[in-house]
């Protein structure tokens, strides 16, 4: 038995419009929620033209001209501005008639082009259970017709299977939304080894080991510790009267453990650094869920997905923003602050549900606006723009020039008292030797 979809109604009107506007095919995403026993989707968002597409509203007139890439990159973009719980899960194309026929080969090529990329970003690893497979609508222009099938991403052989499309009203007007703000301070030592002092690699791996410690957290909600497999609502009132376009809120604490624990060994090293980077701040992070009964399980999951993917969104922001203005190739390394992109949140229509996106402290509201015009279709006001925390830095710290013969000295001098703790054993012991000899002596001499 294939997957089924519940769509949000607007998404149908939405994909008429753009059947009558754009020829003779357009591509898209898909945007929404997976779960074990049902998958929802409530935003479908066109593929932006390329600048020699903006003056008409045509596409080239073969699929073969389809630019993956383009594709792709959109999707990479869109994902960052998407909260916890929700994913890119499929991609659509509307077409005509006399290019249906290879519709089918072509998202099948662009859902796994979209899958390896973003694979390629993520902090965290899918659960074993998690659904692995996405969507890949297609719409005739002439008839209306909808076809939709889906392709497991998890095997690169996978073949098409079919999946209902059913529209619903309201679908995301009364979704859930879990909040908590996570306190961040890390430090990230940039080995002298390391060449070029590649700040974003090290960035990666330092946030890589952070990742793990979110994984392994504790989570409150609203002060307790729940059962993963309990139902989120378990216990709490349920709205009543107009619920439309409301939701109820989570609160969240995070609670992250200090040490390992007993069954775990570890081992200490000392290493010549170069210098350091420190993230430090607090990060607003929020995720939602569909009200079907939802499981405390999932919701942690998205919220832990956010926390983790927010903060390297980021970073990635902040380099890639560095290689523009800056070049890729800066070699005086000196101490600087920069202060990572804010996070803001803003709602749209018929949905409880808010999006996400990042700004610099000089951006102006209308870059924000063109943004989502751009990667997701929306116009935005400026009233709907909700900026949700305060700066946060990123400290680079680089240990001077000069200072090398005293890095080796305080190496030997730490690598002297490690040894000598290691040996405090065999140094005691020969004490304790010495002194009951010297003992034994003076006793035997009176």
């Amino acid at each position: 038995m294939g997957r089924t979809y519940f769509v949000e109604e607007a998404i149908g009107q939405y994909l008429s419009d753009l059947s009558t506007k754009f020829k003779p095919y357009v591509t898209g995403l898909l945007i929404g929620q997976c779960s074990s026993q049902r998958d929802y989707v409530i935003r479908a968002v066109r593929t932006p033209p390329k600048e020699e597409q903006k003056e008409g509203n045509t596409s080239p007139s073969k699929l073969e001209s389809i630019d993956e890439e383009w594709i792709t990159a959109h999707a990479s973009q869109v994902s960052r501005m998407l909260p916890g719980g929700l994913l890119v899960l499929g991609v659509f194309i509307i077409a005509t008639p006399e290019l249906s026929k290879d519709s089918q080969n072509a998202l099948r090529r662009i859902i796994f082009s979209i899958e390896k990329s973003l694979t390629k970003r993520r902090l965290w690893k899918p659960a074993e259970e998690e659904v692995s497979d996405r969507a890949a609508l297609q719409v005739c222009s002439a008839t209306k017709k909808i076809v939709c099938r889906t392709y497991d991403v998890q095997d690169p052989k996978s073949s098409a299977k079919p999946a209902d499309w059913k529209y619903q009203s309201a679908l995301s007007a009364s979704w859930l939304s879990l909040d908590c703000t996570v306190n961040v301070n890390i430090h990230i030592p940039l080995l002298a080894t390391s060449p070029n002092h590649d700040l974003e690699k090290n960035t990666k791996n330092g946030l890589n080991r952070w990742s793990k410690q979110i994984e392994d957290s504790v989570f409150l909600i609203n002060g307790q510790v729940k059962d993963d497999d309990t139902e989120l609502l378990e216990g709490q009132k349920k709205l009543r009267g107009n619920t439309q376009y409301s939701t109820q809120i989570s609160d969240v604490k995070v609670l992250t453990q200090l040490s390992q624990g007993s069954s775990h060994r570890s081992t200490a090293t000392v290493q010549v650094c170069s210098g350091s980077i420190n993230l430090k701040g607090a990060v607003k992070c929020r995720a939602y869920v569909h009200n079907n009964k939802p499981k405390v399980k999932e919701a942690v999951q998205a919220l832990k997905r956010d926390i983790i993917n927010t903060l390297n969104d980021r970073c990635e922001i902040l380099f890639e923003d560095l290689v523009i203005n800056e070049g890729p190739h800066k070699k005086n390394f000196e101490r600087v602050y920069h202060v990572l992109p804010q996070r803001l949140f803003v709602p749209f229509a018929g949905s409880s549900v808010m999006l996400s996106d990042y700004k610099f402290g000089d951006e102006a509201a209308g870059e924000i606006q063109e943004r989502f015009v751009e990667m997701l279709d929306q116009s935005v006001q400026d009233e709907d723009i909700h900026i949700a925390e305060e700066l946060n830095t990123v400290d680079i710290c680089p240990v001077t020039e000069n200072t090398d013969d005293t890095q080796q000295k305080q190496l030997t001098k730490a690598t002297l008292l490690m040894k000598l703790q290691q040996n405090m054993g065999v140094v005691i012991a020969a004490a304790v030797a010495v002194f009951a000899s010297i003992f034994s002596f003076n006793y035997f001499s009176d």
